[in-house]
């Protein structure tokens, strides 16, 4: 979505510079897709052949819709009146209908109908909503009969609409449809000199980033017949060069949804960062200056007076080590300036309310606040004395 994406915008600008390995941007993307066609291949294969079979050996059940006996398509067939009909928006492509404006890494249906009064095909493209779950559970009293207790037994959203098109397209013959996703270009293009916010110029963009700039992938399942190959790449301005082939599911990062059920034993086991032995005895700073501090244990910057201390995060307590750091200084009646540079944060960072707090208590804080990529912010914290 950035990296590729701006690989391709030089290429339309005729770039020819050559990178420090000797390569032009078009070789580079040669090389990309040479390189990143077998993996995503072998991906899709390893989850079709050997991961799906290993989730239904801890009885979890991924169903393709043609496997469902009768009883489990009656329930999904109400289901899907009642749920999902109501949030899909089938729209016809044809002279007066333009291509419909397809969202960044939405999961489509390309389907072909046919009038059997005029017998002319159309073509249509139904968007499978997000605001539903990727992956339909079925009623245990409706599922699979196994040796093995069952923990979920479902099908993929996209397998249930797709076997109900007719209320969609009432009066028409469904001939085929077929699943595809796009990639679009999710980088931002500022213009700082012209922005006169700068904030509001990156909220803005983030705004455009959230429905993507123009696509640079098509993910389509490898029996998609030619025409309609065709007619996505025509319609979506791609080359056969942006085209990925995959054989099962599209999109596996809805896989995740499965991370949600209650079983442990299929899971990583939580990693609990330590805290340097150096920092087990560390004075807590008093955030009340009437308060005086215990004598106990060695305050923050008597250890690090000591001699350097490195911490290796994830696997050292950024919490113990980093946050505990700056609140300290923030509250140290010793310290007059914090200056430092921040490579991003969240909007409930404790680094900024320490941050805060040292230039309400009077402190100089100077931070370099990375906004987007390569883009630099110096920002000043001031107190009740301005």
């Amino acid at each position: 979505m950035v990296r590729v994406a701006g690989l391709k915008q030089q290429v339309e600008a005729k770039v020819t510079q050559l990178t420090p390995d000797g390569r032009t941007p078009q070789q580079q993307l040669d090389d990309i897709r040479s390189t990143l066609s077998p993996q995503v291949a072998k991906q899709h294969q390893h989850f079709e052949q050997v991961l799906r079979s290993l989730l239904r050996k801890h009885g979890i059940h991924i169903l393709d819709y043609i496997d469902l006996n009768q009883r489990q398509r009656n329930y999904l067939e109400g289901y899907f009146e009642e749920q999902i009909f109501p949030v899909l928006t089938p729209l016809a492509v044809d002279p007066s209908h333009p291509f419909p404006y397809i969202s960044n890494l939405s999961l489509n249906l390309a389907v072909v109908v046919k009038n059997p009064d005029t017998e002319e095909e159309y073509f249509a493209r139904v968007k499978v909503p997000k605001v539903l779950p990727r992956f339909l559970p079925i009623p245990p009293e409706l599922g699979q009969n196994n040796e093995t207790p069952t923990h979920w037994t479902g099908v993929p959203l996209e397998q249930a609409i797709a076997h109900n098109l007719e209320y969609l397209f009432p009066g028409m013959n469904i001939q085929e449809y077929h699943p595809f996703r796009i990639t679009r270009d999710a980088d931002l293009v500022l213009e700082e000199d012209e922005a006169d916010d700068l904030l509001l110029a990156i909220e803005q963009e983030l705004r455009k980033r959230r429905m993507g700039g123009s696509p640079v992938r098509l993910e389509i399942q490898s029996q998609t017949p030619e025409p309609i190959r065709s007619k996505l790449l025509q319609d979506l301005e791609l080359t056969e060069n942006d085209v990925y082939e995959v054989d099962g599911l599209l999109g596996l990062r809805d896989l995740m949804y499965f991370m949600a059920l209650p079983l442990p034993e299929l899971k990583d086991p939580p990693r609990q960062s330590v805290v340097p032995l150096r920092l087990q005895r560390l004075r807590e700073p008093s955030l009340n200056p009437d308060v005086l501090e215990m004598d106990e244990g060695k305050d923050f910057f008597a250890v690090i007076r000591e001699k350097d201390l490195l911490v290796h995060h994830p696997y050292q307590s950024f919490t113990a080590t980093v946050v505990r750091f700056i609140t300290h200084a923030a509250h140290d009646p010793n310290v007059l300036a914090i200056k430092m540079t921040l490579y991003r944060t969240s909007g409930d960072s404790p680094i900024v309310n320490a941050l805060i707090a040292a230039a309400e208590n009077g402190k100089q804080v100077s931070v370099l606040v990375e906004l987007k990529r390569g883009l630099m912010k110096r920002i000043i914290f001031t107190g009740q004395d301005g």
